[in-house]
């Protein structure tokens, strides 16, 4: 699989070299220190891959991957970076998988395994994987919204690498100050993201907030309960008692029926 890499480091361009000199299934074509040269060299080799940083001075990653979306044939990206909280906005830019600094070698092996099943999906229409989430998602009140424009799974940061969490595996999300946390059965995930921004992204037919710090997969919900005073709270299937904010109140009740 012809490769680029771009880096503005040197040092981690020559690291990346030596990791990916031991992949047999890798030709190293060129490398390119800033995102302007990315874009030059992706023009003038046609690499089938690209090992792309995220933060690079004037054209970051994230600029990078978005412009080689537009190419025809466009090719692969695998995120090589120190950083884990652009997670999100990678996978909006149909990134292979996003590699943590500093990368191991069983790591970023897995990653090219994954660029080679995508290759090999593409190249079989019948293997092609469904298209990813668009990068502008309408507002989390359009239920009438096709299923394929909401968000279907993260990439959240656990020890040293990035792990896969599928938003039909989402028991509940809680709002911690600029993170949200991911609950997911007797795990969870802390990530990077506001809830409100997350709420427009998520299939209102299958998640709804409850409270301002909240969002409760719909059927997670066993039932509502009217505490007095106007208060309600939703009783979960972990037996968890929710309280619910008055301004989510209407739309636990249009759940219900009410």
């Amino acid at each position: 699989m012809r490769t680029l890499i771009v880096d503005d480091e040197p040092l981690a361009i020559e690291r990346m070299q030596i990791l990916c000199a031991r992949i047999p299934a890798l030709q190293i074509v060129g490398t390119a220190a800033d995102g302007a040269a990315a874009l030059r060299l992706v023009e003038a080799l046609s690499p089938a891959l690209v090992l792309l940083d995220m933060t690079m001075p004037e054209l970051d990653g994230l600029s990078v991957a978005r412009a080689l979306v537009r190419q025809n044939p466009k090719p692969m990206v695998i995120f090589v970076t120190a950083h884990d909280h652009f997670a999100v906005e990678a996978f909006d830019c149909e990134a292979v998988d996003y590699v943590l600094k500093p990368v191991a070698q069983e790591r970023l092996e897995r990653a090219v395994e994954r660029a080679l099943s995508r290759q090999a999906a593409l190249a079989d229409p019948v293997l092609a994987p469904a298209p990813t989430v668009p990068a502008a998602v309408p507002a989390h009140d359009d239920a009438t919204a096709p299923a394929a424009q909401w968000i279907e799974e993260f990439w959240v940061p656990h020890r040293s690498e990035l792990v896969r969490v599928a938003a039909g595996d989402i028991d509940r999300i809680d709002a911690e100050r600029d993170y949200v946390r991911l609950h997911v059965g007797q795990r969870s995930y802390l990530m990077l993201h506001t809830i409100q921004r997350l709420e427009d992204r998520l299939d209102p037919a299958h998640f709804i907030r409850l409270h301002r710090s909240t969002i409760v997969r719909r059927n997670r919900i066993l039932g509502l309960r009217h505490d007095g005073l106007g208060v309600w709270s939703a009783e979960l299937a972990d037996g968890t008692m929710l309280r619910i904010g008055r301004t989510y109140l209407a739309k636990a009740k249009a759940m219900a029926g009410r």
